[in-house]
């Protein structure tokens, strides 16, 4: 047998970090402070890579040792992404958002030896300090009193200082665990996805491709989704792979702080799920905002309305791409650029949910468990493999949940023969009247088409007749006003009329989980306690 010629070389975030930190020195770093910005070059930041990494051997932390990270969208949280990893240790970004009890767990469960908080966030780690058993030391990125968090605390500035300037990064498989995140646990306990050395560098090559985001030393990446959710869609590792600059966007998350980074330090690429820019639009329609410097702005997390993508594009020139994936996934798998030769008749292919990624294997699976064809047509549940799609869970192997190396991921679509995946489900919130489905993400796309409604979420709930119905759940623009008969009307050339819910409910919020998406388990519960207020149109 013909051996390759080739050298083996490890794709490790060691030498992402060294590559870029050298070829793009100059590229930019600007974390967002309120009234401007705090800027490092890529050879700073590196080079704060290094003390950190020498500061945390000082404290103890070795190879597969977990570091949990506290933080918001920082240079310093970028730092860690590069230098825990790099020395062989194993970098565990904890979510802001998760209830005290899931954050303890997740903290414990991970083994979390050193945690690096940002004092703005300290009162959220104090609520748990006194239940986490693994955690040793902290350091604190700001000044605060942790004196309550009841272990020594190290200032984050005053540490990398006195560390040495240089450290020798370990020589590690590609295979060693580099980072972890859990799942935001919408049911039960969250699962630690653990993504490899491997595994993130070919993500990073993937996100960065030209049929993803074609990332480049020109441009500047605002990551606005948090790097505890899914290492921030990897934006960090492919953006500082490929030298672009970056606007770190810190606490500043909200809609007017938002359109002055845009505005002011001209993003052209920035991620995040559809309520931040449902937020957005109302505040820059409203407040006239300079958007041009945006060529592409990925969009998941949930399904993105067609009307919230067409309102970018009319009306600011703002292009929006709907992408899929999960925690399991690294998390990308699919992104919706439309396909050639269709670009005057883009619409149909941008509202689906995305085209498969080279890397990543995909099929299409039946109840009965066989696999089904990609026709467009016919409905099942998506499941995935690939080099960046976890095998199991950390401490929890979970079989329900893969089937023979195949992550199964819980949502219903069809697949197109061009490989465009359209959602119509999560396997749990599918709603199956008379025997027939019916789409919860159609009817809710529909009716964020109207102009008065901000978001709607629909939910099966029980029905003597039908065994299942839809109960629309609206939240209505500011000053706005509609009926269940206005909508009701409004969707009749949209769907199919049996379609149509019955049971309206206008609430003020759509619940949601620790990292951005509708929560309907919630919704279900509130209607079966009778907590919502629900009005009935007549068949």
């Amino acid at each position: 047998m013909l051996e390759s010629t080739m050298q083996d070389s490890q794709l490790t975030i060691s030498s992402m970090l060294e590559h870029s930190r050298r070829v793009y020195a100059t590229s930019r770093v600007l974390t967002f402070e309120g009234d401007g910005v705090r800027e490092a070059s890529y050879g700073e930041v590196g080079a704060r890579a290094h003390r950190l990494a020498s500061a945390l051997q000082e404290l103890g932390v070795g190879r597969g040792d977990r570091v949990g990270t506290f933080l918001w969208n920082t240079q310093e949280h970028l730092e860690a992404y590069l230098a825990v990893p790099s020395m062989g240790a194993v970098l565990h970004t904890l979510n802001l958002r998760l209830f005290p009890e899931q954050l303890a767990y997740v903290i414990n469960h991970a083994a979390d030896k050193v945690v690096i908080v940002d004092s703005t966030i300290l009162p959220l780690l104090l609520r748990v300090a006194d239940q986490l058993t693994t955690v040793e030391q902290y350091l604190l990125v700001g000044e605060a009193d942790a004196s309550a968090l009841g272990k020594p605390v190290h200032a984050y500035e005053k540490l990398l200082a006195d560390a040495a300037a240089t450290f020798v990064w370990p020589e590690l498989d590609e295979r060693t665990a580099a980072a972890m995140c859990y799942t935001s646990g919408t049911t039960g306990n969250p699962k630690g996805v653990v993504y490899s050395h491997r595994s993130t560098y070919l993500h990073s090559l993937a996100s960065g491709g030209g049929n993803t985001f074609n990332l480049s030393e020109n441009d500047t990446v605002l990551p606005v989704v948090p790097m505890f959710h899914a290492n921030a869609w990897g934006l960090p590792y492919s953006g500082w792979l490929a030298g672009a600059d970056f606007v770190m966007p810190g606490r500043f998350l909200q809609a007017e702080p938002l359109a002055k980074m845009i505005e002011t330090y001209k993003p052209t690429i920035a991620g995040a799920v559809p309520t931040i820019w449902n937020d957005l639009l109302t505040w820059i329609d409203e407040h006239p905002t300079d958007m041009s410097s945006l060529r592409v702005v990925p969009c998941g997390g949930s399904a993105v309305p067609q009307s919230l993508m067409k309102a970018y594009q009319e009306r600011h020139g703002v292009r929006i791409i709907q992408a899929w994936g999960m925690t399991e996934t690294s998390p990308l798998a699919a992104v919706s650029h439309p396909p050639k030769g269709y670009e005057d008749d883009e619409w149909p292919w941008r509202s689906k949910t995305g085209r498969i990624l080279a890397g990543v294997e995909m099929r299409l699976v039946g109840e009965s468990g066989d696999v089904l064809p990609w026709d467009g047509t016919a409905v099942g549940e998506v499941q995935v493999r690939g080099p960046w799609v976890t095998g199991s869970y950390h401490l929890d192997p979970d079989p329900a949940k893969f089937d023979g190396g195949w992550l199964r991921t819980g949502d219903v679509a069809s697949v197109s023969p061009e490989g465009f995946i359209q959602i119509t489900d999560r396997a749990k919130d599918v709603i199956k009247s008379g025997g027939e489905w019916i789409s919860s993400v159609d009817l809710e796309n529909a009716l964020m088409g109207h102009p008065s409604v901000r978001e709607a979420a629909v939910v099966a709930v029980p029905d003597e007749r039908w065994v299942e119905r839809p109960l629309a759940c609206v939240v209505l623009r500011d000053g706005a006003s509609a009926s269940p008969k206005e909508l009701s009307d409004y969707l009749e050339d949209k769907v199919a009329k049996w379609w149509l819910p019955e049971r309206w409910s206008f609430i003020a919020e759509v619940p949601r989980t620790s990292v951005g998406k509708f929560d309907k388990k919630v919704l279900r519960a509130q209607y079966a306690d009778h907590e919502l207020t629900v009005e009935q149109l007549t068949p």
